[in-house]
């Protein structure tokens, strides 16, 4: 018996444990990927989703016509010039830095593949928030106020203007509006979606016999990724409750003082759990893109990143 057990490859959770470098090539695909994502598909997807959101009386269909009637096609890619692509070339080296470094430690003090992927996840989306994502929210929400503004024939104040206008009258919570909640979202997102894909990952290896460390293929990346995506959208109550928190409407039933707890409230009760998962349908549509763009993607960025840096890449995408 001791014999048959010594002769066995040993699993894939076995391997020795080693600490990833973080390399310029690999923050540089991990960017150059995230702007492609959100520059195609991922700025409708978001804006329809945040549209949703913010109009809970909304259908998919409705929002649509509302987001078209804002400016026809470029409606839909609203806040993409400079703000959504600042996000998207800054978060992914925020969270590849973070969560790796958290994962390794969370599995040299014992954490499975499992749960050192689900702290890895929680950290890094921690960190991203908080690093990234309260001032790229901030600038977002100027652009839609300058189109509100121009759309009343005044000519807008510039953006750096608005944002020290932000400022001035709120400091740092001002433009930071909204991202607590922000960091519970990108919180509970990475950890589910980290954690949840290699749940899938390990059981597409199962039924496909690729135990030993065989190398996925690219359907099967995608699918794995791709549920892990899709399953974290549970989470869609904070979303709605961050856009809620940013949005500039009047409504004396609302919260003078908005907090998390007290949005989720006015949520509930103005609109009931429908409510809360408004817009969950183009989220999951985005996962999905964005699981799609970085693994068919991901081998012809790398090619040409590594030709660029002659710096090997070894994220895994």
């Amino acid at each position: 018996m001791s014999g048959a057990t010594a002769s066995m490859p040993p699993p894939l959770t076995e391997k020795k444990l080693e600490k990833k470098p973080i390399k310029f090539s690999n923050l540089l695909l991990g960017a150059g990927l995230n702007l492609f994502e959100v520059t195609t598909l991922g700025q409708p997807l978001e804006v329809v989703k945040t549209t949703m959101a913010a109009n809970r009386g909304d259908g998919f269909g409705s929002a649509l016509g509302r987001v078209w009637g804002r400016g026809g096609p470029l409606g839909f890619y609203q806040g993409l010039i400079p703000w959504a692509w600042i996000e998207a070339s800054t978060k992914g080296a925020v969270l590849l830095f973070v969560a790796s470094e958290a994962e390794y430690y969370a599995r040299s003090f014992g954490a499975s593949e499992f749960f050192g992927g689900i702290t890895g996840g929680v950290v890094g989306g921690v960190a991203q928030a908080y690093a990234t994502m309260g001032f790229c929210t901030c600038m977002k929400t100027v652009e839609i106020t300058q189109h509100k503004i121009a759309a009343a024939g005044v000519k807008p104040p510039s953006t750096f203007a608005t944002f020290m206008d932000i400022y001035k009258k709120e400091g740092i919570r001002g433009i930071n509006k909204g991202v607590n909640a922000v960091a519970i979202r990108q919180m509970t997102n990475w950890g589910s979606r980290f954690g949840l894909s290699r749940l899938a990952e390990q059981g597409i290896r199962k039924v496909n016999g690729k135990q030993n460390g065989e190398p996925l293929g690219v359907a099967e990346k995608i699918l794995s990724s791709a549920i892990g995506g899709g399953l974290s959208a549970w989470n869609q109550p904070i979303e709605v409750i961050r856009v809620e928190m940013q949005s500039k409407k009047e409504d004396p039933n609302r919260p003078k003082k908005m907090t998390v707890g007290n949005t989720f409230k006015y949520i509930y009760q103005s609109n009931g759990i429908k409510g809360l998962y408004r817009g969950v349908t183009p989220r999951i549509g985005l996962s999905v893109w964005q699981t799609v763009c970085m693994v068919a993607m991901g081998d012809i960025a790398k090619e040409y990143v590594e030709k660029l840096t002659g710096d090997k890449v070894t994220a895994k995408h």
